[in-house]
């Protein structure tokens, strides 16, 4: 029987390991494996979500896909986050926690529960006293049984209530965000491939080599150099011969066709992270006015992302901190606010708060937009 100090080890299969971690399977996918690693991960009674995971860490070699995962984190740490007691004041003691390597990991670990569908963590304290954890590798953990596989493939697992300060979040049966992007990550590789076979058979010239025909020396010579010179089509032929190149046809068509769909991919991969495209690829009919809009929905992503780790951070985690001899309980963990507002839409409430007839400092204005104010200028708006 595991008692309930156990710690969960991971490691490869030649220790005695609680979870005996197995090469992820990679490359050589299409759309027919999502399917099925889908339909097997959303089984009501026996999930398997080994393959999925796979897929996942398959799909996040994919450059534009990690590039807009870390602008969604990036946002995420654009602002500090303290804590501070019931009267608002920020807790020293509780600053140092918050600023150490640990504690950021954690942060980018937490939202990564969003694009997973969830993340089991396990707290403890090392020799020196500080906080530390490891994320439990989400193929040996079964979030609806809530049980912890030896093997990535066991059926049955040991409980997590054999394990101290484990912490589970997210939902039981959520696939993440990334279960809708990598359909558009596999048709884009895909489409890659193709696109530069393409190029390959069509994009270089043929070379053309003629020879006398009663000159077989001539002839060698001739094969010699083109295998001398690369990989590129080569002609050889006699001089009283003749070849013509026959250029096939729709070739600028074709290769816009794959220039489209990765495109296209690469749209839908920005939607799924950053709710648009404008704020990742510059397309030719973005306007000012349909940046700012989809900046906005951006903003309110990230807005809901520091709302979901404040309530892990305040409520899902409270207990946990207590047991790690950290009392939360009377204070709460914000973010700082930012000046992120834009600096024109900021001047046209002001200047519509002015038509109104509404009198404001100088002072307040000089500091809100960050301009110098002369010595000699005088405080002219006030009522």
């Amino acid at each position: 029987m595991i008692m309930k100090k156990n710690k969960i080890t991971q490691g490869g299969m030649t220790s005695a390991n609680i979870i005996q971690l197995s090469q992820v399977r990679k490359f050589n996918v299409d759309i027919s494996d999502y399917i099925q690693s889908v339909l097997s991960a959303e089984n009501i009674d026996f999930t398997r979500r080994v393959r999925l995971y796979d897929l996942y860490e398959d799909v996040m070699q994919d450059t534009h896909l990690e590039s807009v995962i870390t602008k969604r984190k990036a946002r995420l740490h654009s602002a500090p986050i303290h804590f501070v007691n019931r009267d608002g004041q920020i807790d020293d003691r509780m600053e140092e926690m918050i600023r150490s390597p640990w504690f950021y990991s954690f942060i980018d670990d937490c939202i990564d529960a969003r694009f997973y569908g969830f993340s089991l963590f396990q707290f403890d304290r090392d020799e020196n006293g500080f906080i530390t954890y490891q994320l439990i590798n989400r193929k040996h953990v079964n979030p609806i049984e809530r049980t912890i596989l030896r093997q990535q493939y066991d059926t049955n697992g040991l409980p997590f209530d054999n394990f101290y300060n484990l912490l589970m979040i997210g939902k039981e049966r959520d696939l993440g965000i990334l279960a809708k992007a990598t359909p558009f990550v596999i048709y884009k590789r895909n489409a890659l491939g193709d696109w530069s076979q393409f190029a390959e058979l069509f994009g270089m010239p043929v070379r053309e080599y003629t020879y006398d025909a009663s000159d077989d020396e001539a002839r060698q010579r001739l094969l010699d150099d083109a295998r001398e010179q690369g990989a590129a089509s080569v002609y050889i032929h006699p001089n009283d011969s003749a070849m013509r190149l026959i250029e096939s046809g729709g070739k600028q068509a074709s290769v816009d066709v794959y220039d489209r769909l990765i495109n296209r991919c690469n749209a839908e991969i920005s939607k799924c992270f950053l709710g648009n495209t404008l704020s990742t690829e510059a397309g030719d009919t973005g306007t000012q006015a349909l940046g700012t809009v989809q900046k906005e929905g951006e903003n309110d992503i990230s807005l809901a992302d520091r709302k979901y780790v404040l309530d892990v951070l305040n409520y899902e985690m409270t207990d946990l901190l207590y047991n790690l001899g950290i009392d939360t309980r009377n204070g709460e963990f914000i973010y700082e606010e930012s000046e992120e507002e834009d600096i024109e839409k900021q001047l046209r409430i002001v200047q519509g708060l002015w038509t109104m007839g509404l009198p404001m400092s100088d002072d307040y204005l000089y500091k809100k937009f960050g301009v110098d104010k002369p010595e000699d200028t005088d405080d002219r708006n006030t009522a």
